[in-house]
């Protein structure tokens, strides 16, 4: 999908939040998943940052997405602070109950949460954790397995099975940032899920 994106302002405080205005979709997951590369590539840009530090966004960054350079946002991409990663788990776990938490709770505007999980390790309890809490709360979200090109198409096939077993979900979206079918498939995901 052609759009056009801005970066419109980083968030630590729901009172940083932007009002709401349009449908916005939040990207959550461990902090090497490869979030970042999935909305530059979603966006066929390098608007997000890409750290060779894992968790080293610490804010809820907003990027304001439209049909061309000067028309109004037509949607909001959310990308959320990682977590997971051994060396900043504890610090940025204690600042969800601040401001992440409300975000994926209370947000009116919230339309979707996609959950990244990693087909190429293990299930992770914390991605579970992440799944178990959007249910909890009856919000909607999509899981998105990413790196699906680092696997033969059968080892893609298990790490699946096993992703959606261990996570007792139903649905599971593989998607690679280096094959466009991939992202093809899951903008058709995400705008399934905006409001008509």
């Amino acid at each position: 999908m052609k759009v056009s994106a801005k970066f419109l302002l980083s968030a630590t405080s729901p009172s940083h939040f932007p009002p709401p205005s349009v449908p916005e979709i939040a990207f959550l997951g461990r902090s090497n998943v490869g979030k970042s590369s999935l909305i530059n590539a979603l966006l066929g840009t390098t608007i997000a940052r890409v750290s060779s530090t894992p968790g080293r966004t610490r804010a809820i960054n907003f990027f304001a997405l439209s049909t061309s350079a000067n028309a109004p946002a037509k949607m909001i991409f959310a990308d959320l602070p990682g977590y997971g990663y051994a060396k900043i788990s504890k610090s940025i776990s204690a600042e969800w109950p601040s401001f992440i938490e409300p975000y994926l709770t209370d947000r009116e505007s919230l339309a979707l949460s996609v959950c990244l999980v990693d087909t190429n390790i293990p299930p992770q309890a914390s991605d579970r954790m992440l799944i178990d809490f959007l249910q909890q709360h009856q919000r909607p979200y999509l899981v998105v397995g990413t790196k699906a090109d680092r696997l033969s198409n059968n080892a893609l096939a298990k790490s699946i099975a096993v992703l959606k077993r261990e996570h007792q979900i139903d649905d599971l979206v593989p998607c690679s940032v280096k094959k466009p079918d991939g992202t093809k498939a899951l903008w058709s995901r995400l705008l399934a899920a905006l409001p008509s």
